[in-house]
């Protein structure tokens, strides 16, 4: 790192660390901007590890900042990947009613996607199966056009460069161990004081805000998704398909997702993970953390706040491959257990909790002051709301108001 003073620090370089940079120094030329990455590359959590669907926005309650650049994200991205020749494929989603039940959430889907000025239709079986012939005997469904696919790694790759090209430095293998008054103690020894600090730090978000004074009333609950891949490459789905999702949970069920090198995949799984970076074997392992996490799992069961019960069962349910295999195939035909026998690697969603509460974050929160700001909950679709988020987040940091109350802006 140079011995000049950093305009701006970024703690994390996933997606949405990277597209604050990126958005800082197209708005600031010739400021100096470093983001620091604890692992050997960056986009080795979440932002690596997602389906790597780029969401329309029609899921999500109308005025919330998911809502706000689900759209816009989706249009930036196909964009980005034009000009960078990142991989992109338009494969559209269609949501089917796998139950009777799932009929209900039709007109709020569609009164929803209306609000947000999202793309999204009534089509009958047979359009259905215009559009995807696997599809099973579905009386009605929902179809999205601009849904689309890509590789996230790919993309993420992409980033780094469009960032490196306009002047961001990007340090890896280089964590932050604390804080004392603004300044960074850096694990390699250094001490720095930017001027402005972003913390996006997904898993260890909440941890790094405390150690500004923010975050006291939350924290990060890990969930572990696991996908199949499939091993079949004759007559693959050629759009997405989910099942009309039960809002009133944060996650979208088991699905099928048409990949943009043509190979499908099921899933995710959505199972409580014992640490935060529980990808395999002890990685991460940390005897402390699990504890915590631990009783706060269990707490939440006994109590069973925002339904936490009915989710970890459901989740530890359909977390198993027949299971996974069982869900696809109430979808689509064609399905087989013998075509899905590798798993892909698995990803974490850095879950925020409101723990004063009990309850769910379900949209993105902030909280900072004049000096630092800390994105504290930027799970699905955050991958596909990056970039205008980032520069959502950069105009607050301008004016002074990254979340000076301590609140969602």
């Amino acid at each position: 790192m140079s011995s000049r003073r950093p305009d701006l620090v970024v703690i994390g370089a996933g997606v949405v660390g990277l597209a604050v940079a990126r958005a800082w120094v197209i708005r600031h030329p010739g400021h100096r901007v470093v983001v620091l990455e604890k692992e050997p590359a960056p986009g080795r959590h979440a932002s690596g590890r997602n389906s790597g669907v780029l969401h329309a926005g029609f899921y999500y309650e109308p005025g919330s900042m998911k809502a706000r650049f689900t759209r816009e994200g989706n249009r930036q991205w196909q964009e980005f990947c034009s000009e960078r020749g990142v991989r992109i494929r338009k494969t559209g989603k269609l949501l089917l009613a796998t139950r009777p039940r799932n009929l209900e959430a039709f007109p709020l889907l569609l009164l929803r996607a209306h609000e947000n000025g999202v793309p999204l239709r009534e089509v009958s079986r047979e359009e259905a199966r215009e559009i995807q012939p696997r599809v099973q005997g579905q009386e009605r469904a929902l179809y999205s056009p601009e849904t689309a696919t890509l590789d996230p790694a790919e993309a993420v790759a992409g980033l780094v460069r469009d960032a490196k090209d306009r002047g961001v430095v990007i340090e890896t293998g280089i964590g932050v161990t604390g804080v004392q008054k603004r300044r960074i103690r850096l694990s390699d020894g250094r001490r720095i004081e930017p001027g402005f600090i972003v913390n996006a730090a997904g898993l260890q978000a909440d941890r790094v805000a405390r150690w500004f004074g923010f975050s006291p009333d939350h924290r990060i609950l890990p969930f572990r998704g696991n996908y199949l891949l499939s091993s079949n490459d004759q007559n693959p789905v050629r759009t997405c398909v989910y099942p009309v999702p039960d809002l009133a949970r944060p996650f979208l069920g088991v699905h099928l997702t048409a990949g943009v090198d043509g190979r499908e995949k099921i899933g995710p799984s959505a199972r409580p993970a014992l640490w935060r970076e529980q990808y395999g074997g002890l990685r991460g392992f940390r005897p402390r953390e699990t504890a915590e996490i631990g009783w706060r799992q269990l707490r939440l069961l006994v109590r069973n706040d925002f339904g936490f019960r009915s989710l970890a069962r459901a989740a530890l349910r359909e977390g198993r491959h027949r299971m996974m295999v069982d869900r696809a195939a109430d979808l689509i035909s064609g399905v087989s257990p013998a075509h899905y026998t590798q798993w892909g690697r698995p990803g974490i969603r850095a879950q925020l909790v409101d723990i004063r509460k009990s309850r769910l974050e379900t949209d993105f929160r902030i909280e900072g002051d004049e000096h630092s700001l800390h994105i504290l909950n930027a799970v699905s679709p955050g991958f596909t709301c990056a970039f205008p988020f980032a520069d959502y987040l950069v105009r607050r940091m301008e004016s002074g108001t990254a979340g000076a109350d301590g609140s969602r802006p």
